[in-house]
């Protein structure tokens, strides 16, 4: 494991609200736990409140966080979004398909990672509208090669 991983926790991302690793690696394969847009301080990419407490959650800005936490999460392994071979998607409100998947289309393209997207009843969190899991495979020979 690289300096910023210690038993699966990067160090910089939120700490997982149990006893899960961020990341597991199981052979060639990488394994990304659920991840949100929850920020280190344990606010929320895309979660706003106006000044009478009324919130303004945006599909967008969070689905952007995730991706890009899941980038830094693999990026910890030495390994980048390039090496993703499935996700799991997990929506509040599938009326938020539309912007999610436009977002999602400026990371990956119809030649990136298989994927599957549901709906849920909700999530961890009352302002997390998405949250995404995912695989990854990036031999060690390779990893190695890329720590060097």
């Amino acid at each position: 494991m690289s300096n910023n991983v210690s038993q699966g926790i990067v160090r910089g991302k939120a700490t997982p609200r149990g006893a899960f690793p961020h990341i597991k690696r199981a052979g060639d394969f990488l394994f990304v736990s659920g991840t949100s847009a929850r920020r280190t301080d344990n606010t929320i990419a895309g979660a706003t409140a106006d000044h009478l407490g009324t919130t303004a959650l945006d599909i967008r800005e969070q689905t952007r966080a995730v991706i890009e936490n899941i980038r830094d999460i693999l990026a910890s392994e030495g390994a980048g979004l390039e090496h993703l071979v499935e996700i799991s998607a997990f929506l509040v409100n599938m009326n938020d398909f539309g912007g999610y998947n436009e977002v999602y289309g400026e990371f990956f393209s119809t030649d990136g990672p298989t994927r599957t997207t549901v709906a849920v009843h909700q999530l961890p969190h009352p302002h997390l509208l998405i949250e995404i899991k995912a695989v990854a495979w990036l031999p060690r020979s390779q990893q190695d090669s890329r720590h060097a």
